[in-house]
């Protein structure tokens, strides 16, 4: 049913915590099976230099947010808004067509964060 791809995301997760200081945070669900995730970024020049996850849900879902966030590590926001759901089940090596709704999570997820991110650099140069 998973490639061993996913076996191993979800067995071995990386990037799994917090960024208490994130400069951007972002979080998505599915009301319909319960998965919920949360991405945390720390932005540099352009570039998200780290990346941390909190995941509910299903193994499916843990090894999206794994896989996005090693995906995503030293690229550009740009470069970060272009990974789509179907990039990481691709990079998973796909995922069964019931679970496809899981690395929707992933990718949504990440882009709340880099919008959250840049709607935060918006205020500070409207106050400072």
């Amino acid at each position: 049913m998973y490639s061993s791809l996913v076996m191993e995301h979800f067995s071995n997760p990386r990037n799994v915590g917090t960024i208490p200081d994130a400069d951007g945070i972002g979080l998505e669900g599915n009301p319909v099976c319960g998965d919920l995730m949360k991405i945390f970024i720390k932005v540099s020049d352009g570039h998200i230099t780290d990346v941390k996850f909190q995941t509910f849900g299903c193994g499916a879902a843990i090894a999206t947010s794994s896989m996005v966030t090693e995906m995503v590590k030293g690229k550009t926001l740009e470069e970060a808004l272009a990974i789509t759901n179907r990039t990481v089940a691709n990079a998973l090596g796909g995922l069964p067509l019931n679970k496809m709704h899981c690395s929707n999570l992933a990718a949504d997820a990440l882009h709340k964060a880099i919008e959250d991110y840049r709607s935060k650099q918006k205020e500070k140069v409207g106050t400072g």
